[in-house]
């Protein structure tokens, strides 16, 4: 059984292969959108991504409830966590009229932040190819890096961010490589090997950490928040993803 763990990047999506059991036959990809690597000839079964999945039609208090469940857990890491708005908002064609959305469909009322705005590409994708092809749900999974690291460091928050100033922060780089070690799920070569083009280490670094929570999926660990996940309008799953125990 064949898995991945994605995240976004310049080039499009980043993910992280491989088969369960089997380290030495990870491989890392670029692909354009997200139905390039569900319909690689590996066939993940199961697919951690971090982005959102599940839209809300209106939005209480900060977020969607999954958001809201797991920045307590994070620490200083919880501002990684971005609010997401309405479906209205998110398929807003500019920032002005996501801002106005948003305000209307929320309580209380909240505007969009423009790091957010930047993210709604990706997500109106997701949001699209699931409800085009609702079969995907069943292999589809959200998850959030920093979660993931969580669990991986024992459910104790990491102190030290990836990212200072919107660049790649080293320290914060090798704890989390050494956490990815510390799992041993994954080869070494993959941990230390660089980005490919159109990639940035800390997106590999991510597609690396939703890698170790497909793993756990698949061999029956795994656990969401909220347990068990909602429900959207169009029946999508409302739930974020990480291992269900220190591997």
């Amino acid at each position: 059984m064949w898995v991945a763990g994605v995240d976004g990047c310049r080039a499009g999506w980043i993910a992280a292969f491989m088969k369960v059991g089997d380290p030495a036959s990870a491989r890392i990809a670029v692909a354009p959108d997200l139905a390039a690597i569900v319909d690689t000839p590996e066939r993940p079964a199961i697919v951690a991504v971090d982005i959102p999945i599940g839209l809300p039609e209106w939005t209480e208090g900060s977020g969607r409830i999954p958001e809201q469940l797991i920045r307590p857990l994070l620490g200083q890491r919880q501002s990684s966590v971005f609010a997401i708005p309405s479906r209205q908002a998110v398929y807003a064609a500019d920032y002005g009229d996501a801002c106005a959305l948003a305000l209307a469909t929320s309580d209380p009322p909240r505007k969009v932040s423009r790091q957010g705005f930047g993210l709604f590409p990706k997500i109106r994708e997701i949001d699209s190819l699931l409800q085009a092809r609702p079969e995907l749900a069943d292999r589809i999974f959200e998850v959030h890096p920093e979660l993931a690291f969580w669990a991986l460091n024992g459910g104790q928050a990491l102190e030290q961010p990836k990212k200072v100033k919107g660049a790649s922060f080293e320290p914060g780089m090798r704890l989390r490589r050494g956490l990815l070690r510390q799992s041993g799920l994954l080869d070494e070569a993959l941990i230390a090997s660089p980005p490919p083009r159109g990639a940035a280490a800390d997106d590999l670094l991510d597609a690396l950490a939703g890698l170790t929570v497909a793993l756990d999926l698949a061999t029956g660990g795994g656990q969401s928040f909220p347990d068990p996940p909602g429900r959207d309008a169009h029946g999508l799953p409302v739930a974020i993803w990480t291992l269900g125990s220190p591997p």
